[in-house]
C-alpha cells in the first residue's frame, strides 16, 4: 500500500533526478512583452485611469489574480510558461475608483534563486542546476497558479506543493501552510473546489505515480478528511470536477512514461487510450466508477450538476491533442508562432447506467466560468476567454470574452483586437439582485503597453466593456485569479 511517506520520495526523486541536468541557458533574443520580467519589487499600489465609461453601482471588493512573472535570471530562461515565479496582483475597486498592485510571493524557491543570481530549481517544464538542494516539492513550489481565498487569506497555489500564505491588504508573504502536522508537503493543487456549503475539496497529484491524494477542508482551511487512491494510469491532470456528490478526475492520454527531467518530458500523448473519467463518491473514497470517451486533453474544467436521475453534466475545454508541452511552452516565452489547436468549448454527460456522450461545439474556449451562485446547480451560461481576429504573425493567446448558453447554442462576444491577451475573466454577482452579474476582463495590450480592466454586463457581452480602468504598465499574463467582495 502507497503511504503518504511514498508520495513525498516519489516527488523529491523526481526532483532529485532533474538536479543531475544542467540549466537551460537563455539566447540572447529580447523576451516578448506578455512574457517578460515583471518589475523585481513588485508595484506599489497606483491608481488606474478610467477611459471610458463608469464604475458600476455597487461594484465593491478586490480581484485578486496570480501568474508566473520572472522568467529569466542571469543568462538562464525558464524552461516553460509555467514555472516563472508567482506574482499576486491585485485590481482594488472602491467608491467608483480602480487601484492596481502586485508583489510576488516570496517562496524558497526565489529566495534562493534570488541570492543566486540564476537560475537553480527545477520545475514543470526547467531543468534543475547540478546540486540544486531539493528535499520535497516544496523547494520548488513557484506558488504561482491560482488563489484561494479563506476567511481572512489567501492562498496562493501550485500544482504539487504546500499552499503559501498571502495578506490580502499588502499581498505580503505569511509562508507555507502546513493544513495538518502528518501530511505537511504532501501535493495541494491549483484547482481546488469550493461547495455551496464552504467545504473545499482539492486533490494532489503524486508526480510520477499513478496515484492522487484527496483533501477535504472545512471553510476555515482545516482538513476533515484525507485519503489516498489509485489511478487507473498516471494521467496528467491540472484540473478536475466536483459534483454535489461526486468527484471527478478526468484521466486524458498524456500519461506518464519513463521518468525524465524535467517532468513535462516525461509525458507521452497516447490517444489509442482515450480519455477516462474516474468518479469517486464523496462520502466514501472506495465507491468509484470508470466512464469512457474518445480521447481529448485539456487543461481546465467548469462546475458540474446533477440531474434527478443522477446523469452528471460538467463544462470543460478539450483540445484534440496537448496544448502547452514542453515545446510549446517553452515557445510562448520566447515569442516563437504555434499553430497548436484551440481547446473547445464541451460538455460531458456521465449517466447513471455507465454510459458517457461528449457534447461538442466549435467554439474556441478556455477558464470556463459561472455565475458562483449557481455552483452545482442546472444553467445555461458559461462564460470564457477565446480567440477573435488576430493578425497572422501573432503568436497563440486569447484576445474576446464570451457567453455561451448550451440551451440556446447562442454565443455573444467581445473581441479585444489581435494586439490585445485577454486573461481569464471572472464572474461577479451584482450584490443588488439575485441574479446578473458582471465579467471582470484583465487585458494586456502590446501595441500600448499597459494592463486594462474591463468590466462587462455579462448578460450583453458583445455591447462592450461598461467600464475600463487602465494601468500604465505592462504586467505578464496571470493564470487564474478570486474575487472578494467588500
Amino acid at each position: 500500500m502507497t503511504t503518504r511517506r511514498d508520495v513525498l520520495k516519489g516527488a523529491a526523486a523526481l526532483s532529485a533526478t532533474a538536479a543531475l541536468s544542467p540549466a537551460f541557458a537563455a539566447s540572447p533574443e529580447k523576451a516578448p512583452l506578455g512574457f517578460h520580467n515583471a518589475p523585481s519589487r513588485g508595484v506599489a499600489p497606483m491608481p488606474m485611469r478610467l477611459i471610458q465609461g463608469r464604475m458600476p453601482s455597487g461594484l465593491e471588493g478586490t480581484l485578486y489574480r496570480n501568474g508566473p512573472a520572472h522568467f529569466r535570471r542571469g543568462g538562464d530562461i525558464s524552461g516553460h510558461w509555467f514555472d516563472g515565479d508567482g506574482m499576486v496582483r491585485a485590481f482594488s475597486l472602491r467608491d467608483g475608483q480602480a487601484t492596481f498592485s502586485a508583489r510576488f510571493v516570496d517562496t524558497h524557491k526565489r529566495r534562493l534563486e534570488e541570492e543566486a543570481g540564476r537560475l537553480i530549481m527545477p520545475g514543470f517544464g526547467s531543468r534543475a542546476a547540478p546540486g540544486a538542494p531539493v528535499t520535497s516539492a516544496d523547494d520548488t513550489n513557484a506558488a504561482n497558479t491560482s488563489l484561494l481565498s479563506v476567511q481572512d487569506q489567501l492562498w496562493a497555489l501550485w500544482e504539487a506543493g504546500s499552499p503559501y500564505g498571502v495578506n490580502p491588504d499588502d499581498l505580503s508573504t505569511v509562508g507555507p501552510l502546513v493544513l495538518r502536522d502528518d501530511l505537511a508537503h504532501m501535493p495541494f493543487s491549483a484547482h481546488p473546489k469550493v461547495s455551496p456549503d464552504g467545504t473545499i475539496w482539492n486533490f494532489g497529484l503524486a508526480f510520477g505515480r499513478a496515484k492522487v491524494f484527496l483533501w477535504r477542508l472545512n471553510a476555515d482551511g482545516s482538513v476533515k478528511a484525507s485519503g489516498l487512491i489509485d489511478l487507473p494510469r498516471a494521467s496528467y491532470i491540472h484540473d478536475w470536477v466536483v459534483s454535489p456528490s461526486k468527484l471527478i478526475l478526468p484521466l486524458q492520454p498524456w500519461v506518464l512514461a519513463a521518468p525524465r527531467p524535467p517532468f513535462v518530458q516525461s509525458l507521452r500523448w497516447r490517444p489509442e487510450l482515450g480519455m477516462q473519467l474516474l468518479v469517486i463518491d464523496k462520502d466514501d473514497f472506495s465507491q468509484q466508477t470508470i466512464y469512457e470517451l474518445p480521447p481529448g486533453s485539456f487543461f481546465h474544467t467548469g462546475d458540474a450538476y446533477e440531474e434527478a436521475d443522477g446523469t452528471i453534466r460538467f463544462d470543460w475545454c478539450l483540445a484534440p491533442e496537448p496544448t502547452l508541452d514542453a515545446q510549446d511552452g517553452r515557445s510562448i516565452l520566447l515569442g516563437q508562432r504555434s499553430d497548436r489547436t484551440n481547446p473547445r468549448m464541451c460538455a460531458a454527460v456521465l449517466r447513471p447506467d455507465g454510459s458517457a456522450d461528449l457534447q461538442q461545439t466549435e467554439l474556441d474556449a478556455e477558464f470556463a466560468q459561472i455565475d458562483p451562485r449557481e455552483r452545482s446547480r442546472r444553467r445555461q451560461r458559461v462564460y470564457s476567454v477565446s480567440v477573435g481576429a488576430r493578425s497572422p504573425d501573432s503568436n497563440f493567446h486569447f484576445n474576446a470574452v464570451q457567453s455561451f448558453n448550451w440551451e440556446t447554442g447562442r454565443r455573444d462576444l467581445f473581441d479585444f483586437g489581435p494586439r490585445t491577451l485577454s486573461e481569464e475573466a471572472i464572474f461577479v454577482p451584482r450584490a443588488e439582485t439575485s441574479a446578473g452579474g458582471w465579467l471582470l476582463a484583465p487585458t494586456l495590450s502590446l501595441d500600448d503597453e499597459v494592463t486594462d480592466l474591463h468590466i462587462f454586463n455579462a448578460s450583453a457581452i458583445a455591447d462592450g466593456p461598461v467600464a475600463t480602468y487602465r494601468a500604465p504598465l505592462a504586467v505578464p499574463m496571470g493564470f487564474h485569479g478570486v474575487w472578494v467582495g467588500s
